[in-house]
């Protein structure tokens, strides 16, 4: 297939910010007159991004209409009238402090329980890396990528490449808005089990960044397809022998420094034909659950499972439709949530997941 029928798929990110200024530099933040939202009895078909907090409440990031906060049966709904930057939600996060981050393509909005504030990054000169476990990572709106310490948003730049010698093609970008128009667009970013930081890239691999250096993942796999796919790297995360799945399931990858490019490769898991013929074995979202097991959703695709052995798949449905998913997440209970683009959120069950639905009381 031609590259422009998977564009969509791009958009599914994860999908997951330099330090050294003056201090008069460290206050840089843009802070709008906040209502405090609106009371809402149902969330949009539309959820990209689910997380719960350390308070336990949950939120809800729409694809346009905003994010929705539920406090027990109560839900509320925030949006641009409320101070937020944009209605569209591509990632969340919570600091220490339990403040939470809201990255959208226009910007990242600081919530504190009161009111909006807008980061605002900080163009240096120098390239400011560092990896300090409490710090914050995104992807959206940058050059290539932000890094933010609790006081300042740092602009950072990834290590440039020979692209083209590496997979034998001019690799392109892809010009979504809030995504920086480069092979070097960060898609995803996860930290693995001993803190180190991955970026999942549109078109330029997958990078890993260990506090002291960067090492690159330069596959064929994790760029352009010969058949013209450009699924991107989008979701990284490591099962319990220690490798990591980059967004895909034909391969997976374990450090190795001993090796001239610092890692192994091998095949990550047997395709059965008869659950894998016509599908996209590309993941947009990945998590390892609380006994090693991998699930990983496709937008088309269902939701696959990975117990170490055998590789799963359990389509969702809409009636004849087929559920589109693009996020998965797990929250303080161990449970697993999922984000689609077409029916809301479904909540696991058991072995099955349900449309989650709020009680009639959520909007009171």
């Amino acid at each position: 297939m031609k590259k422009s029928i998977y564009c969509l798929l791009l958009l599914l990110v994860f999908i997951t910010s330099c330090n050294g200024q003056v201090k008069s530099e460290h206050k840089q933040t843009e802070t709008k007159t906040l209502k405090i939202g609106m009371a809402a009895s149902e969330l949009d078909n539309q959820i990209w991004k689910i997380f719960q907090d350390t308070k336990g409440k949950y939120w809800f990031g729409s694809n346009g209409k905003g994010i929705y906060y539920l406090d027990g049966n109560k839900l509320k709904l925030f949006t641009t009238t409320d101070g937020l930057v944009s209605n569209t939600i591509r990632g969340i996060q919570e600091d220490s402090s339990g403040n939470i981050y809201i990255e959208t393509p226009e910007g990242i909005s600081k919530f504190d329980g009161k009111q909006f504030t807008t980061l605002k990054a900080i163009k240096s000169s120098h390239n400011q890396w560092k990896l300090n476990p409490t710090d914050l990572w995104f992807g959206y709106n940058a050059n290539d990528l932000y890094r933010y310490d609790g006081d300042s948003l740092f602009e950072l730049k990834l290590p440039r490449k020979d692209l083209k010698k590496a997979f034998g093609i001019e690799t392109e970008g892809v010009p979504f808005k809030g995504l920086n128009n480069t092979p070097y667009a960060v898609f995803g970013i996860n930290r693995d089990k001993a803190g180190n930081i991955w970026f999942g890239t549109a078109t330029a691999g997958c990078f890993r960044y260990d506090g002291n250096s960067i090492l690159w993942f330069g596959e064929k796999e994790l760029s352009t397809l010969p058949d013209g796919r450009v699924p991107g790297v989008r979701s990284m995360i490591q099962d319990k022998n220690g490798y990591f799945w980059l967004s895909n399931f034909y391969s997976k990858y374990k450090i190795n420094p001993a090796l001239p490019n610092g890692y192994e490769k091998l095949k990550a898991v047997d395709l059965p034909i008869e659950i894998t013929k016509d599908k996209i074995l590309y993941f947009n979202s990945g998590i390892a659950d609380e006994d090693g097991n991998l699930w990983m959703t496709t937008y088309g695709g269902g939701i696959w499972k990975y117990d170490g052995k055998t590789l799963t798949n359990l389509e969702l449905k809409k009636g004849a439709e087929k559920v589109l998913l693009v996020s998965i997440y797990q929250d303080n209970n161990g449970t697993i949530w999922l984000g689609t683009d077409n029916d809301g959120v479904y909540k696991q069950n058991g072995d099955n997941f349900e449309k989650f639905e709020l009680k009639n009381e959520s909007s009171r």
